[in-house]
């Protein structure tokens, strides 16, 4: 079969879905596949690598793939190309090898962010996509959603934007989830969590703002998930703690939540079993695996709040706080403008005018910013407009580009350094 590149047939609509290959099938590969499937006449599931095998079996069944199942990228690799592009969604400190083995045997390339885990392997992947002529689209997934069209749409309304207040909310049980005692609990192992969770948001402030940043300080660190904030009594596994009805981090509660009630704590349940939903397989990981362990007895390490001031060209500001302590719910956004004020909060958009001192509120429809929730149809438009950018030949449609998110990436970097050191960072 000849295989098609988005650069090489700009356009011209393919006469055929494009194939597409998945490397890391667990809960953002899986979704950005399931959202894909929907669209059958213009792509085809063809190939899954992933090293879990209860998961791959899964996934195989679900996309009715016989062939073409992997235990890793490398046995995929192994073969040549099977496919016209790929979604790499391994863990963040696996993108640099794939991605650059993938773009070199001609694929396209739908990867999950972040881009890389440090700055020099972000550059390379954009490098690597320079030097091969293939397209990469990262998933920064803020810029498809509904609410940001809309915002955009109505921004010009406010005049020139002066400065911008925003909040990422990241929510006690997600942060404790992910941050403390799953995978980006490490920046060693995995990354910092500035890049990790809120990536997306620096990249968003930057395609809202539509300048490019050029200085940047920052504030935070591990403050609450901390050995010596441990409660006296506390288990070393929640499963076992006396303090389990009065602590606010119980995960005995929350993934028998999770469990018996769904919601958006199915998401986290999901991840702690490895998709199994049965009290079985929830107390066997409370009881065994790392999703059961007190908060104040981790090996955590990454920040649980930070501050991130930015200065565009051109004079404009930005604060941009990630807080790990709050509710799981939306982003909250305040942009002043010189001609009136826009709030908004990922579903609705208040806009304040100040000639007429009237506020005009939009409703955007999608609520739930969350991963769990598909990020306010984020995830869904994402994979949308990456199927169809290669199959109708049109990369405009492709609105996170590797070029424009090494860029943002390299902001987070600088942010990151200015907390560390306690300076003024300059890109």
């Amino acid at each position: 079969m000849t295989y098609e590149n988005l650069l090489a047939h700009v356009a011209r609509p393919l006469n055929r879905p494009i194939t597409l290959a998945v490397v890391g099938a667990g809960a953002r590969g899986s979704a950005y596949a399931e959202f894909a499937s929907q669209w059958p006449d213009r792509v085809q599931i063809v190939a899954v690598a992933e090293p879990r095998d209860l998961v791959r079996t899964r996934f195989a069944a679900r996309h009715g793939l016989l062939h073409n199942v992997f235990v890793s990228w490398r046995a995929l690799a192994s073969v040549g190309r099977v496919a016209d592009a790929v979604i790499v969604s391994t863990l963040d400190a696996d993108h640099l090898a794939p991605t650059k083995a993938f773009a070199e045997q001609g694929y396209d390339i739908l990867l999950e962010k972040p881009i890389a885990p440090t700055e020099a392997d972000s550059i390379a992947i954009g490098e690597v996509a320079a030097r091969t002529g293939i397209t990469i689209a990262v998933c920064h997934v803020m810029r498809y959603t509904p609410y940001t069209k809309a915002l955009r749409e109505v921004l010009p309304s406010i005049g020139d934007i002066v400065s911008v207040e925003h909040l990422e909310p990241v929510g006690a049980y997600h942060f404790a989830h992910s941050f403390v005692r799953g995978n980006w609990r490490r920046s060693d192992e995995s990354t910092f969590a500035l890049l990790a969770k809120a990536c997306h948001d620096i990249d968003w402030l930057g395609y809202i703002v539509g300048k490019p940043v050029l200085r940047t300080s920052s504030f935070g660190g591990l403050f609450h998930f901390r050995a010596e904030n441990r409660p006296a009594g506390a288990a070393e596994r929640c499963l076992d703690c006396p303090l389990n009805e009065s602590c606010a981090y119980s995960a005995t509660a929350l993934y028998r939540d999770g469990l018996r009630k769904g919601g958006t704590k199915q998401y986290f349940t999901r991840v702690m079993t490895g998709g199994v939903l049965t009290e079985e397989a929830v107390t066997r990981a409370l009881a065994e695996g790392p999703y059961g362990r007190c908060v104040y007895a981790c090996d955590n390490d990454v920040a649980d709040h930070q501050v991130v001031n930015l200065e565009f060209e051109g004079g404009a500001t930005a604060s941009f706080t990630m807080a790990a302590f709050t509710p799981l719910e939306n982003r909250h956004t305040k942009i002043f403008g010189t001609r009136g004020q826009l709030k908004g909060d990922g579903r609705y958009i208040h806009v304040y005018d100040f000639r007429s001192e009237r506020t005009t509120t939009i409703d955007t429809s999608i609520d739930g910013s969350s991963a769990a929730e598909g990020h306010a149809g984020g995830d869904e438009n994402l994979t949308k407009s990456f199927v169809d950018a290669l199959y109708e030949g049109r990369p405009e449609l492709i609105l996170s580009g590797i070029r424009e998110s090494v860029d943002s990436h390299r902001v987070v970097f600088a942010a990151e350094r200015a907390r560390v050191t306690g300076t003024v960072v300059s890109l």
